[in-house]
């Protein structure tokens, strides 16, 4: 069995973007949720993605901006993060391994824990607005 090779590159940063977002895409939980989303802006959110990516595993700063915004209103919850969270880390083995590898994963599992949970958060304070004004 060949040795996989770390993440080192932007090259290997789009191997592991790409790869990922065709498994999403192709999943019967999470690709309606981003097909809808982003329909013919695909190419847009992969060269994002890559930006993001490098700036979070080799401190360039190809991407600025805000990730939570975007998910805030999509029709998600934990189970979602979980499946999303499947989904990156059996790709990124297919692929990777070594230290930035692990890495990735573990930012992508801090990322899926952060966005669920302050998407609950928003969803409960609107709820309790929404129940604190009389309308339901």
């Amino acid at each position: 069995m060949a040795t996989l090779k770390d993440i080192s590159n932007l090259e290997d940063i789009k191997l592991m973007v790409n790869t990922f977002y065709d498994n999403v895409r192709k999943d019967d939980l999470l690709g309606p949720i981003f097909n809808d989303k982003l329909q013919d802006r695909w190419a847009e959110h992969l060269e994002k993605m890559y930006g993001f990516w490098q700036t979070i595993l080799f401190d360039v700063r190809a991407y600025s901006g805000s990730p939570f915004p975007p998910h805030k209103q999509l029709p998600v919850d934990k189970s979602h993060f979980d499946r999303w969270i499947e989904i990156f880390n059996t790709t990124i083995d297919t692929i990777f391994s070594g230290p930035i590898t692990e890495e990735a994963k573990m930012r992508a599992t801090n990322m899926a824990f952060m966005f669920n949970h302050k998407i609950e958060y928003f969803r409960n304070a609107e709820n309790e607005l929404r129940n604190a004004s009389g309308k339901s």
